[in-house]
């Protein structure tokens, strides 16, 4: 594993606004001409993707996130790929974004940050490759927001890739998932210590009570109902909430349980507020909020028109953030504009992470379309 951090120089976003952009990137495996895969890392995900042992006393996603994945001898197998993964461009992993230092101010971008959008995620990889000396990618893989990453892919850059693999992923968000995003991101804009995004100084604190409801948020739409009704039911937790957990405010949380489920999202979100970023997290919710496959097309098969290769499309029955049919209707694209296409879908109660969680149900779909005719 090499974990590196490049200077891609002057990089112009989707909004026109530039500045000198560095991507924090890992590879695994040699290069040998025709065997490199990009993976494309969920929304708060990172580019260490894989290398338990080498984790740096990180947690959730930051710490090799699909570590059952890739690697030696596993569905991505690092013997055989050359295998890269970059933070991307907005995010707080070693990419620049809000969090990073303004050269010309000497203090963090905050809100002075440019927006960021999926096109620009996958630019930057690109760019990132050509460096690299990465000619062409045998295959672009990434669950989640990461899948909307690799469609982007074939719109951008149909020739550069061979294969494709968008899971638990989607052309667009649905409006119910925008709506319980926006949500999350009013709880941030809504914390006391805001501060506008400028809360990087000594002066101020982070606003961590805000992001740490966003986040919860987030867990609710990643797991299914029954998935809740297996893992938390309506039983009461075992510990008691900590002292400064906003339930213990709450006049009747003497009287009333507090509730396994609520424990695990308090768990979750403590976790989280420690190793991420509230303007980061706020940029890359409206990235992918934001995105279109049919964007400036006239259908999502219009857009895949130049795209020749191969996809393969997972997802899983009990995800209702990313649902079958969505992945359904992105498979008919690509069969529409051409595309050699298959549809695995995965009978799993577990909900959007099934993806990270559930790897014995991908891993050989994967292996199988990565390896065919290798």
């Amino acid at each position: 594993m090499e974990h590196d951090t490049v200077d891609l120089g002057e990089f112009e976003f989707e909004s026109g606004e530039t500045l000198e952009l560095e991507v924090a990137y890992e590879t695994y495996g040699e290069y040998d001409g025709d065997n490199a895969v990009l993976v494309c890392h969920a929304l708060t995900g990172s580019a260490h993707v894989a290398g338990r042992e080498h984790d740096r006393g990180t947690s959730g996603q930051a710490a090799a996130w699909w570590d059952d994945i890739v690697g030696p001898g596993k569905a991505v197998d690092t013997t055989e790929y050359y295998v890269v993964c970059a933070n991307v461009p907005g995010s707080c992993y070693g990419t620049t974004g809000p969090a990073s230092e303004n050269p010309e101010t000497g203090e963090p971008y905050g809100p002075d940050f440019p927006p960021v959008t999926v096109s620009d995620w996958t630019r930057s990889q690109r760019r990132l490759l050509e460096i690299l000396g990465v000619d062409k990618l045998h295959a672009v893989i990434g669950g989640s927001v990461g899948g909307m990453n690799v469609v982007e892919w074939a719109k951008l850059y149909p020739d550069y890739v061979e294969r494709l693999v968008p899971i638990a992923a989607a052309a667009r968000l649905d409006p119910q998932c925008l709506a319980l995003d926006a949500v999350a991101r009013r709880a941030i804009l809504s914390d006391p210590n805001w501060n506008g995004g400028r809360y990087y100084d000594d002066e101020h604190d982070a606003p961590k009570d805000g992001l740490a409801l966003a986040r919860q948020i987030g867990h609710i739409m990643y797991l299914s109902k029954d998935s809740m009704e297996d893992k938390f039911g309506r039983r009461a937790a075992r510990r008691e909430p900590s002292d400064d957990a906003t339930v213990t405010d709450d006049p009747t949380a003497d009287f009333f349980p507090y509730r396994d489920v609520e424990s695990y999202l308090d768990y979750q979100a403590d976790k989280f507020v420690d190793r991420f970023d509230a303007n980061s997290y706020l940029y890359l919710l409206r990235a992918m909020d934001s995105y279109d496959l049919s964007s400036r097309y006239e259908s999502d098969a219009d857009a895949l028109a130049a795209y020749d290769g191969e996809a393969l499309v997972i997802s899983f029955t009990g995800d209702w953030h990313f649902t079958v049919e969505q992945s359904e209707s992105l498979a008919r694209a690509f069969e529409e504009a051409g595309a050699d296409v298959r549809h695995h879908v995965v009978e799993s109660d577990y909900g959007h992470d099934a993806f990270i969680v559930e790897p014995e149900n991908i891993g050989p779909p994967l292996r199988s379309f990565l390896d065919d005719d290798v």
